[in-house]
Parts: C-alpha cells; sequence; structure tokens
C-alpha cells in the first residue's frame, strides 16, 4: 500500500480511500478543495495504480497496513476516515479493529452483505480478464463506477496493470465481507452515504451499517448511483462533510 500526501502535515489529517479498480487519482477535486485546510492523504490499496505489481489480497490485509501507516506517521489517531466502495469496507474494518482511531468516519457506498455468487464471480473476472485491455469494455466498466470521462484514461492505464489475482481477490473479498461484531464499539461519529439509485443490497448494507455503529447518521444521495456523491459532484461532497464535522 503506497500513501500520497497532500497540504500541511501540522493540520488535520483526513484519509480517502479509493474504491476497486481506481486509485487516488478519483479523489483528486476532493483534495483540491481540502488542502488549504487539512493535511490529506491518500492510499493507493494494493494491486492498484502505482502499486499493481503489489497483489490485492484482502479487505482485512489492507485494513491492517493503514492501520499500521496511522500508527507509524500519525501516533495511532487521524482526524477523519474516509472510504468508497472497497475503500468504504476498508474503513470499516479500521474502525472495528481500532475504536479510537479517528474522530470522524465516512463510509461511502459499502457493502456488507455477503454476496452468494462471489465465487462464481470471481471465476467470470478469471474468464474476461483479457477484455480489460479493450477500450471499449474499459469504457463500460467506467460508466458503471460512476467514473467522470475526463478520468477515464488514467483509469484504463491503471486498469490494465491490474494482474489476474488482484482482480480475482478484490472481487472474492468484496462479495463476502462480513460486519464484524466489535464495530459497535468504534467511538467515531460515523456517516454512511448511499446513492438512492443503488442496487437494494447496498441499501441495505447502508441501513445495516447505520444500526450498527452508536453515533451514526445515514445520508442517502437522491438520484445518484454507485459512488456518485465524492467521484462526480465533489462540492457537494466536501460540504456534507464540512457540516458534519461541525455539527
Amino acid at each position: 500500500m503506497l500513501f500520497k500526501e497532500f497540504g500541511n502535515k501540522s493540520l488535520k489529517t483526513i484519509v480517502l480511500v479509493h474504491g476497486g479498480g481506481l486509485s487516488w487519482w478519483a479523489y483528486k477535486s476532493v483534495v483540491d478543495l481540502l488542502e488549504r485546510d487539512y493535511h490529506v492523504v491518500t492510499p493507493i490499496i494494493d494491486g492498484h495504480g502505482e502499486d499493481g505489481d503489489n497483489p490485492f489480497l484482502s479487505i482485512e490485509d489492507s485494513a491492517k497496513k493503514l492501520i499500521e501507516y496511522i500508527d507509524l506517521e500519525h501516533g495511532g489517531k487521524v482526524f477523519a476516515l474516509t472510504g468508497l466502495s472497497i475503500g468504504a469496507q476498508i474503513v470499516t474494518e479500521v474502525i472495528s479493529l481500532r475504536n479510537d482511531i479517528t474522530e470522524f468516519a465516512i463510509i461511502e457506498s459499502a457493502l456488507l452483505i455477503p454476496i452468494k455468487g462471489a465465487a462464481t464471480m470471481a471465476k467470470i473476472n478469471n474468464l474476461i480478464f483479457r477484455l480489460i485491455k479493450r477500450r471499449w469494455f474499459s469504457k463500460v466498466q467506467a460508466k458503471s463506477m460512476s467514473i467522470p470521462k475526463e478520468m477515464f484514461d488514467i483509469y484504463y492505464n491503471d486498469s490494465i496493470r491490474m494482474t489476474k489475482q488482484s482482480l480475482i481477490n478484490i472481487t472474492l473479498s468484496n462479495g463476502n465481507y462480513k460486519v464484524k461484531p466489535t464495530l459497535s464499539e468504534t467511538k467515531a461519529k460515523a456517516m454512511i452515504i448511499v446513492g438512492e439509485k443503488e442496487i437494494g443490497i447496498m441499501r441495505l448494507s447502508a441501513s445495516k451499517l447505520t444500526a450498527a455503529i452508536p453515533r451514526c447518521k445515514l445520508y442517502v444521495a437522491q438520484d445518484m448511483r454507485h459512488g456518485e456523491l465524492s467521484l462526480v459532484h465533489p462540492k457537494k461532497y466536501i460540504e456534507l462533510l464540512r457540516t458534519f464535522f461541525e455539527d
């Protein structure tokens, strides 16, 4: 796991954990809006982008690496942890393992209900891996992930760097992840974000997560799809975060 840092290190630290198939650049517009007031860290999850040669193993493994970084570089605690999709699952795992690691947790579009067909999906990914290098296929994928058109080229170039094993491991870990009982012990104030147009299992996951965390609020992004709020509407996303921090 690699880490990119922006802004003054003496300011409060916000960590932004990207979604599957993306990298730190997915949060670039958000970083631009935050770095004057915060020290911003954007991890690159194993198996993605610049860290493509280092295979992704699991959500649990990624969470432990993020905790190790926070312990080493930030004295064991940061101001806020935010995550999108598999990044949101990683944030959920982190606050399950360490109840005092952050003041705020923002969890966007997290799948918290295991998918029965995850193993089958992994096999399909194995079969269609060669399609990843086709631009037309990547365009379909990018659209389903709410990736802005101006980010497509960097998304495509990063996607072809991902190994087959990382893709399979991401699919399995994402589809099989379960909420840990220790999540209820977190001291973080949390906000769960889900798009109104996301599939039912995602909305159910958001409700389950909201019920599991003591100090928590649910925000339904009206007329939005999976990950659309932070990827497509960074200003609205930042306004929501600032209000949440000050509430």
